[in-house]
C-alpha cells in the first residue's frame, strides 16, 4: 500500500482546530490542487467562496445548524456549482444556450464535488483537518444571499480546514464486497448485518460522542421523513429548472 492509499484510508472528519493559521501561499496550492480534478467536458463548473469575514462565518454556522467550528476553523471555502460562467463563456462566443437543463445540474454538482475531494486529500496531505458542511443546504438562500451567490450558482457544501486538535479515529466502512459488484446489481443484506454489527461496535468503543446505535438505525432519521425538501423551488430558482 503507498503513502496516497495509506492517505485516502485514514480521513476523518476534523471538528476542533488549533489557532494556527493556514499560509495564504498553502491555501491557494490547495485550490489549485483541486482544479486538478476530472472535470465534464472541462467546464470547470465551480466557484470557491473563502469566507474570511469572521460576522458572515457566524452567521453560516448558525444557518447550518449551529455548527460552532464553522467561525473557529482556520479557513472556511463554501463550493458552489457554477454555470453561470461557463454558459455566459458559450453565449459570448454566439450559442444559443439552452439553460436549466437537469444535465447542467449534475454536471455542476460532481465537477463540484470532484475539485473539493482534491482539495481535501491536497489537505490532508500536508497535515490539515477537513470537515465538509452539508448543513449550509439547511437554509441554501441565506447562505446565497450572504456571499452574493448570483443566479445560475448554488452552494453545495461549506468545508472547514485548520490544523487538527484531536485525533478522532477512522470510522469504519462498508464491506468491499457490499459496493463493489460483478457484471450485474446484487442483494448485500448479509453484509449490511455484518457491517452493523460493526458500527456497533464503533459507536460504542469510540473515544467521543458514544452511543448505542449502528449503521442501519443511524440512518433512520434520514429516510423517516423528506430530507431538505426546500432544495428542488430553490434549485429551480437558482435557474436549475431540471428540464
Amino acid at each position: 500500500m503507498n503513502d496516497i492509499i495509506k492517505l485516502l484510508k485514514s480521513h476523518r472528519s476534523i471538528r476542533k482546530f488549533s489557532d494556527r493559521p493556514i499560509p495564504k501561499e498553502l491555501l491557494r496550492e490547495l485550490i489549485q490542487a483541486g482544479q486538478g480534478a476530472a472535470t465534464s467536458s472541462h467546464v470547470q463548473a465551480y466557484t470557491v467562496i473563502h469566507v474570511k469575514d469572521q460576522a458572515n462565518r457566524e452567521q453560516i454556522a448558525e444557518l447550518a445548524g449551529g455548527q460552532g467550528y464553522i467561525a473557529t476553523c482556520a479557513d472556511f471555502l463554501v463550493f458552489c456549482a457554477d454555470m453561470k460562467r461557463p454558459t455566459e463563456a458559450s453565449e459570448r462566443t454566439g450559442a444559443n444556450v439552452v439553460r436549466g437543463m437537469t444535465e447542467q445540474l449534475l454536471v455542476a454538482t460532481v465537477d463540484t464535488a470532484l475539485m473539493a475531494q482534491n482539495v481535501a486529500v491536497a489537505a490532508e496531505s500536508e497535515g490539515l483537518g477537513i470537515c465538509y458542511i452539508g448543513g449550509i443546504r439547511n437554509n441554501p438562500q441565506e447562505v446565497s444571499d450572504l456571499l452574493r451567490l448570483p443566479k445560475h450558482v448554488y452552494p453545495v457544501f461549506g468545508m472547514c480546514l485548520g490544523y487538527p486538535e484531536q485525533e478522532p479515529e477512522v470510522k469504519p466502512r462498508l464491506p468491499v464486497e457490499a459496493v463493489l459488484k460483478e457484471d450485474y446489481y446484487t442483494e448485500d443484506c448479509e453484509q449490511v448485518e455484518a457491517f452493523d454489527t460493526t458500527m456497533q461496535a464503533y459507536y460504542q468503543a469510540r473515544s467521543s460522542s458514544n452511543k448505542d446505535t449502528d449503521w442501519s438505525r443511524n440512518l433512520k432519521p434520514l429516510f423517516d421523513n423528506k430530507l431538505r425538501p426546500h432544495m428542488r423551488d430553490f434549485l429551480i430558482k437558482r435557474g436549475f429548472e431540471m428540464k
